[in-house]
């Protein structure tokens, strides 16, 4: 079986989404890319629980690396393109709901800033204040401050780091969630049961510092280490609490996130809902049986890379 179109799989946290990419991999030729903001960085292995299994996208950054979603986006279409390419089907799968729909996405998105721009910026809102400092978003870019607190520093710094390339953090974000994409996409979002996703949580937790979470977390900040790579989820945690502080710290974390993943997951067009509390492998049999009956692609097709 071949399929000529992209399949994506979302979910929340602990999931399955990677048993079940995998199990999917094993019954056509395809492969398997990450959209997993966090999984991109190398250094972090078992704190992100980056898959066994060959999957691109995956430790591609030095965790020294200022990683952007813009960069990201232009990583992920070269990669679809070349499984496409070579006669297989792209099974992107991920939990970052953004990463996701910039894979599948025919917009282009503004470049990461210039070196010293952020701090530049990060300097001016400093100095005047959140609200002068909003004021001068809204002279530069009106449609991006009524968006905008003039609290949330990090929106109103990027919004004004987009004025000085020409763009506008409202647009983009905006139709990045419009139900185009650059290839046919068959996309599919795994549902588990609330009490079930934290009791697998807690299992993935425990199993992290088992695995040798806090030898990998020290090794991690020994090195220069970006501000972005620090958001992975837990390593705060690990660096200043004591075993079962940071685990209990970390399984609260992740329940928060898992929240806001399944938002993502209403929020990103096109998805079919599958039930992922059994086997991975039955999982991935419903997936395929619907491929095969084609109900769930796309009426039309979407934006092709030269679009």
């Amino acid at each position: 079986m071949q399929l000529d179109f992209v399949l994506a799989l979302f979910g929340p946290t602990a999931s399955g989404k990677t048993a079940v990419a995998e199990e999917l991999a094993s019954r056509f030729p395809a492969e398997l890319i990450s959209a997993d903001s966090m999984q991109a960085y190398w250094g972090l292995p078992i704190l992100t629980n980056q898959p066994a299994a060959p999957t691109r996208l995956v430790g591609i950054w030095p965790l020294d690396h200022e990683g952007s979603v813009a960069e990201y986006q232009q990583l992920a279409h070269a990669a679809i393109d070349g499984v496409l390419s070579g006669g297989k089907t792209p099974i992107v799968v991920g939990g970052t709901g953004l990463y996701l729909r910039a894979a599948m996405s025919a917009l282009e998105l503004p470049p990461a800033p210039a070196p010293g721009q952020r701090e530049h910026w990060q300097r001016v809102y400093d100095s005047l204040g959140g609200q002068r400092a909003h004021e001068l978003l809204a002279e530069r870019d009106p449609t991006a401050a009524a968006s905008v607190h003039p609290n949330d520093r990090r929106r109103v710094v990027r919004a004004l780091e987009l004025t000085d390339a020409g763009r506008s953090l409202k647009a983009p974000a905006d139709r990045l969630w419009s139900p185009d994409t650059r290839h046919p996409t068959a996309g599919f979002g795994l549902e588990v049961p609330r009490t079930e996703l934290l009791r697998r949580i807690e299992t993935r937790t425990q199993a992290m510092f088992e695995a040798g979470v806090r030898d990998e977390v020290a090794q991690a900040l020994a090195r220069p280490i970006s501000a972005t790579a620090r958001k992975a989820l837990g390593l705060e945690d690990i660096a200043r609490l004591g075993d079962r502080e940071a685990a209990e710290a970390i399984s609260l974390r992740t329940r928060r996130y898992a929240a806001y993943q399944r938002k993502w997951m209403r929020r990103i067009p096109g998805l079919v809902s599958v039930a992922a509390d059994r086997p991975p492998g039955e999982v991935a049999d419903e997936i395929l049986e619907m491929v095969r009956a084609r109900q769930h692609l796309p009426a039309r097709r979407g934006r092709t890379a030269n679009a």
